[in-house]
């Protein structure tokens, strides 16, 4: 019985996937986290909007990267 390889380019695109998930769930996470802490301590309103565009950046990151991912796979 042959053994059959994966393709490289599958392999770079599960890898990719993977790194996309983890992105977005420890993004939601520490987002979440930071919220929850700031309303807490009492910390000013700045702090707060820190973490949100730091979230933001995050979740554009996992959109772009997925984009590509699904070019990827159509071409």
């Amino acid at each position: 019985m042959a053994e059959t390889r994966p393709d490289p380019a599958d392999l770079k695109r599960a890898r990719q996937t993977r790194l996309v998930a983890i992105v977005l769930a420890a993004t939601m996470i520490l987002w979440m986290g930071a919220q929850f802490v700031g309303g807490q301590m009492g910390w000013e309103t700045r702090f707060a909007f820190l973490f949100d565009l730091a979230a933001i950046a995050g979740f554009v990151w996992a959109m772009v990267v997925t984009y590509q991912i699904w070019r990827g796979r159509r071409g």
